[in-house]
């Protein structure tokens, strides 16, 4: 019988077989690390992509609730400035309609201190100034003026009866004076109380261009003027020297027509009056001439008593032989021609809707 040797478990043979076999574990691992880092960075890559985009759009939306927040605050301040606005506007209106009451108030109070004047005037002198042998006849204009003032008597007696309206001869003869002057820069409509016919801050106390658009506008509001002023033509006079004469302009040229058929004051001293308000200067003339026209509805058709429209004729000729202009006397008040133009004026008013 064959005798067989013991081999050991644990040789030499066996160990380089086990130290192989960890090599083997440590080179796969060794392997397999690798690989898996290329990983871990690609995904770690992706991740910080990803978190750009994230932080890009926080961003934005940081930016589009910044400008929403913009946007509200502009929406807020602009309610509030309309807000203002439109408190501003109340206001405006209310300081405008203050500034019209007021205005209308300094109106009656200097038509009432005229009537003082002329009341303390007479009270210094009891004697009125005769003026003898007056005969009112035309004569001729003495077209100087480049600014035209007129002063209109808006009473009853300068109305027709029949319709109550301005004589339609008056918007004639407003043509015919400004005709004859043939470098009007300026004109101007005042009752005899001194209230601007045409009324609102953009026009009183302020020369209008003589063009046909202001000459139609003046004439319609003077045709519908239901404003009864006083037969007392010295209150406009007046408003107008203290209100349209300009001392800074040297080229102006102001002339007054005064268009009217009654008085009933006092001729010395509305002529006392006159000379105060527009002196003579150092070469003997005055600043503005005063003209006058006079229509004989007082003395034909007895408006009135008490020889009110010779009282008339008498102080404007006066007056403007004084202050270097011209009287003119009417002998008719309605003519044909004017007939016919206040006929067609209601016509044209019953047209309008």
């Amino acid at each position: 019988m064959i005798r067989r040797s013991t081999v050991p478990v644990f040789s030499l043979s066996f160990l380089d077989c086990i130290c192989c076999g960890f090599g083997a574990i440590i080179l796969i691992f060794v392997l397999t690390m690798g690989s898996q880092s290329k990983v871990v960075q690609q995904l770690r890559e992706r991740l910080e992509h990803i978190l750009r985009q994230q932080l890009v759009s926080l961003a934005e939306l940081r930016r589009a609730r910044d400008e929403v927040l913009i946007s509200q605050t502009r929406a807020a301040e602009s309610t509030i400035a309309l807000q203002e606005r439109e408190t501003l506007r109340q206001l405006m209106s209310q300081l405008e309609l203050q500034v019209a009451q007021q205005q209308a108030s300094r109106d009656r109070l200097m038509v009432d201190i005229e009537k003082l004047k002329t009341e303390l005037a007479v009270g210094q002198k009891p004697r009125e100034i005769e003026l003898k042998g007056v005969e009112p006849t035309p004569i001729g204009l003495p077209p100087t003026g480049t600014h035209v003032a007129f002063i209109i008597d808006s009473s009853g007696s300068m109305r027709d009866p029949n319709s109550e309206r301005i004589w339609p001869i008056v918007l004639r003869k407003f043509d015919e004076v400004l005709d004859a002057y043939p470098d009007v820069k300026g004109i101007q409509f005042l009752d005899a109380d001194g209230r601007f016919i045409i009324s609102g801050r953009q026009t009183e106390q302020r020369w209008l261009p003589d063009n046909e658009n202001n000459r139609k506008a003046i004439k319609e509001a003077l045709f519908n003027y239901d404003i009864f002023s006083n037969s007392n033509p010295v209150p406009g006079i007046v408003r107008a020297l203290r209100s349209l004469y300009d001392e800074n302009d040297p080229e102006m040229r102001m002339t007054i027509f005064i268009l009217g058929d009654e008085f009933t004051g006092t001729a010395d001293a509305v002529l006392r009056r006159l000379d105060e308000l527009n002196p003579k200067g150092e070469d003997g003339k005055r600043k503005v001439v005063i003209n006058a026209i006079g229509f004989p509805t007082a003395v034909k058709m007895g408006f009135s008593m008490g020889n009110t429209g010779v009282k008339y004729a008498n102080l404007v000729r006066e007056v403007c032989h004084q202050h270097g202009g011209a009287f003119i006397a009417l002998r008719e008040i309605e003519e044909r021609d004017d007939r016919e133009t206040a006929r067609e004026r209601e016509r044209e008013r019953e047209r309008v809707p």
